[in-house]
């Protein structure tokens, strides 16, 4: 099993999107992921059409109330386990601050042995806040989405930051992949975007797989469709399929 983080401090770099479609092209490939929504936004939870009336019957149930994930995740169209978000995700760290055993609560439980056999895929919302930080402190692998454009490669920069700070924690470095989305092979821009990402961040780190901009791919969270669904010959569909195609040679999707 894989537990996979999907992180950015930056909104609108695909994150969600990003989300939704490695677990849509995981499902496809006939295993049964669990996707996790860590944000209080709950726009993972909206795309797949699955929504936590009360806080109870979400993640916010699963920290405050200490319920079974198994209890709170549901089935979706596209065949994924969801386990849903709520807006009350947001008082967490109010609510339970960020000791050791709050901020490793995620991580033990799905490691334990009854826990879910398949690949789990984590949305976080955009502040290192004590969800994000189970997700990272769970995850094997992180996956950061970034915008092709300069203000996303600053903010991918602060993620590194933000990641190589926790590493003491660990003793070791947190497996990460940044990947490139948004990207447009004529555009000036994305080309140089591409090409810093590589010189400032370690090169193996970064995925070989870029998002392109695809009409469908934007169209299709407003239908409650991952792409694969929604338009299974467009563009999106063919880059996340092989972005999980990178991630599961490299044994990171699996």
């Amino acid at each position: 099993m894989t537990i996979i983080a999907v992180f950015n401090q930056k909104g609108g770099v695909g994150k969600t999107t990003t989300a939704l479609n490695l677990l849509a092209g995981i499902a496809r490939g006939g295993e049964r992921p669990l996707g996790i929504d860590l944000d209080p936004q709950g726009h993972l939870s909206q795309m797949f059409g699955v929504i936590a009336k009360k806080a109870e019957d979400s993640m916010f149930g699963y920290f405050a109330y200490r319920l079974p994930l198994d209890e709170i995740a549901r089935i979706t169209r596209s065949g994924v386990l969801l386990c849903p978000a709520h807006p009350d995700l947001a008082r967490l760290d109010s609510l339970l601050g960020k000791g050791v055993r709050v901020v490793t609560q995620l991580r033990h439980s799905l490691h334990r042995p009854e826990a879910v056999p398949g690949p789990v895929v984590i949305d976080c919302g955009a502040l290192l806040n004590v969800a994000s930080l189970n997700a990272v402190f769970a995850a094997d692998l992180i996956v950061v989405p970034v915008s092709s454009d300069f203000l996303s490669l600053d903010a991918a920069q602060r993620v590194e930051g933000a990641l190589n700070a926790l590493e003491p924690v660990f003793k070791r470095r947190l497996a990460r992949r940044y990947v490139l989305t948004r990207y447009a092979a004529d555009r000036t821009m994305c080309k140089v975007v591409a090409e810093r990402i590589v010189a400032t961040l370690r090169r193996e780190e970064v995925c070989a797989t870029r998002i392109r901009e695809s009409v469908e791919l934007a169209e299709s969270p407003t239908v409650a469709l991952d792409v694969f669904r929604h338009a299974p010959d467009s563009n999106g569909a063919q880059d996340y399929q092989a972005l999980v195609d990178e991630l599961s040679g490299a044994g990171l999707a699996r």
